[in-house]
Order: C-alpha cells, then sequence, then structure tokens
C-alpha cells in the first residue's frame, strides 16, 4: 500500500521546495550578473561620432554621413580645432558630453588619435573606429610613430607662422602639386584642386604632443588600412591595428578612405555600431580583466556556498521524522 504523507509532512516539504528554489535563483543571478556587466548587444542605436583629421573639414565624411544616416543612425561630425593633440581632444572630449546614451567614436587619420584621448574615462562610447589612422599609446606622438614607419607626407607638407591672440606657432599645409599624390591619389584631379584650395592647416603640436591615455586599450577598436596610403605608412596602421587587437580590414584606398570608398568606411563603423559590448582583454589592462575575473570566481563561490547549505538544510528536513 502507498504511503501518503501526513499533513506536517507536506509542510516541511513545501518549505523544503521553497528553500531549493531560493537557492537556485541565487545561484543563477550571482553567475549570471558578471556575465551582464561585461556587456552585451545595445538595442539602442549609438550615435556616430566622427572625427576628421589634419588638412581637412568634416564634410570629407559627407559620404559616410549620408550612408548612416539612411540607416538611421544619428551622426555629429564636428570640427575639429586642429590647433594640438591636448587642446583638441579636450574639445571632442565635451563634444561627447554634449551626447545621450551610446556613442561610436571614429578618427580619420590625425583625428584617430583624438578619439583614443577623448574616450578615455567615458563608459558611453562602446566602440573606436580607425580610418587610415594615428592610434598612439602612452608617450607615443605623430612624429614618433612616423619615424619608426617613414611616409612621403613629409616631402608633401610647407611651414606656415601664424599669431593669434598673442600665441604664435607653425602651421602645417600640404603643398598643392603634391596633395593628389600623396593625400588622395585614388580622386579626380578636379577634387583634389578644391581640396587644396580649402584644406585646413594643422598645428605642429598636432603631432609632436604626445599622448597621455590610450583609451583603445580599453574599448574595442576597429581599424581600415589604407593600402596604397601615402601620408600615413600601411605598415604603421597594420602594426597599430594588430597592437590594439583591433578588428581589421585592408582595402585598396588612399589616405582618404571615406571620400572614395565611403561604402567600405560605412560597412565597418556599422559592424561596430552593431557588435556585442565586449571590453579588449590587452596585455596592458590585465588588472582590469583579472578584477571581473576574480568578481566572477567570488559570485560562483558564494552561489555555490548558498546551493550547498540549502541542500544540507534540505537533506536534514527529510530525515527528521513526521510529529
Amino acid at each position: 500500500m502507498a504511503a501518503f504523507p501526513v499533513p506536517g509532512s507536506r509542510r516541511r516539504i513545501r518549505r523544503t521546495h521553497v528553500i531549493a528554489a531560493g537557492c537556485a535563483m541565487a545561484l543563477c543571478t550571482t553567475v549570471a550578473a558578471p556575465a551582464a556587466a561585461d556587456g552585451g548587444a545595445t538595442t539602442t542605436k549609438p550615435t556616430i561620432v566622427l572625427v576628421h583629421g589634419a588638412f581637412a573639414d568634416a564634410s570629407n565624411w559627407n559620404g559616410v554621413v549620408e550612408r548612416l544616416e539612411r540607416r538611421g543612425y544619428t551622426v555629429i561630425a564636428p570640427a575639429n580645432p586642429l590647433r594640438g593633440l591636448y587642446n583638441d581632444s579636450a574639445y571632442i572630449a565635451s563634444v561627447l558630453d554634449s551626447i545621450k546614451g551610446p556613442i561610436v567614436l571614429v578618427g580619420h587619420s590625425y583625428g584617430g588619435a583624438l578619439i583614443s584621448s577623448a574616450a578615455a574615462g567615458n563608459p558611453r562610447v562602446k566602440s573606436l573606429v580607425y580610418v587610415s589612422a594615428l592610434m598612439p599609446d602612452v608617450g607615443e606622438s605623430g612624429m614618433s610613430l612616423a619615424a619608426r614607419f617613414p611616409s612621403e607626407l613629409d616631402t608633401a607638407t610647407k611651414s606656415v607662422p601664424y599669431r593669434a591672440d598673442g600665441i604664435s606657432g607653425t602651421d602645417l599645409y600640404l603643398k598643392p602639386d603634391r596633395l593628389r599624390q600623396v593625400f588622395a591619389a585614388d580622386l579626380p584631379e578636379s577634387t583634389t584642386r578644391v581640396l587644396a584650395v580649402t584644406q585646413r592647416p594643422a598645428a605642429t603640436t598636432a603631432f609632436s604632443e604626445k599622448a597621455k591615455v590610450a583609451a583603445w586599450k580599453h574599448i574595442p577598436s576597429w581599424f581600415l588600412v589604407a593600402k596604397q596610403d601615402k601620408t600615413i605608412n600601411p605598415d604603421q596602421e597594420r602594426f597599430q591595428a594588430k597592437r590594439a587587437g583591433s578588428h581589421t580590414v585592408e582595402i585598396n584606398s588612399s589616405h582618404v578612405a571615406m571620400i572614395s570608398h565611403p561604402e567600405a568606411v560605412t560597412d565597418l563603423v556599422l559592424q561596430s555600431a552593431t557588435a556585442p559590448d565586449v571590453r579588449p582583454a590587452l596585455a596592458a589592462t590585465g588588472s582590469t580583466h583579472d578584477a571581473r575575473a576574480k568578481t566572477a570566481l567570488t559570485g560562483i563561490a558564494a552561489a555555490s556556498l548558498i546551493a550547498g547549505a540549502g541542500a544540507f538544510l534540505l537533506g536534514r528536513r527529510l530525515r527528521r521524522p513526521a510529529p
């Protein structure tokens, strides 16, 4: 004959079921929390911020802006002051402060050095995109990188002194007769003539000031290498991308890939905008990575302890004789 539990026994079994369920929930919550903290695919479209480089202005991004807006993204292409790494990155950081929600930060050429500094400490920047760009580490400058990876840029610039509000310095321009060959060889000559006339010079401090931070060590990055670049050596671009662990593509382009190949640049930006927010685990950021790992292990250990205690109580209650 089957044995039926007495009412008191049923109450104890219900209580032990509640305890076991609570332990299971604690285990799941504790283990899942670090995974959620490490990020996942965002459901909000980020704002795309496009930062131009030296000798250029924000209109160089026109083809990319049009494509991103057709896909429903909010896009901002601020004017880069081109007065020096410290001044310009502080300005771009202030632009980022005015934006709500997640941000994808894109830099071309010298603009790459700016986004590496401007994004530091900003948790809303989900990814960095470098388009034939500078990507200095702490203590490096555009000049020090160019010394390791020479290009034709030195043969194409001219220096012009300037004065403004009691401050004097030196601006760098591209020589009009060299601009197309070194800067934009895959654009029509009629276009490069306009670029030569409308170019914006960069102060020499843009290339001489050394980076104080390198946000790409903490933020996922994407890199477009322009294989026909004569302004920044493509080997320098490959070196930077490999060092940062960037998602990298290479295309047959001059330095101004966003003008001559706007679709390829847009595709790379979209990849970064839709990718899960998983932070890189570079050697230089080992302490942060290790801290997250320790937190996860601590949570698992705590959950295991809770679950073990629940199982112990469950066993004791089941063994206890009914009154």
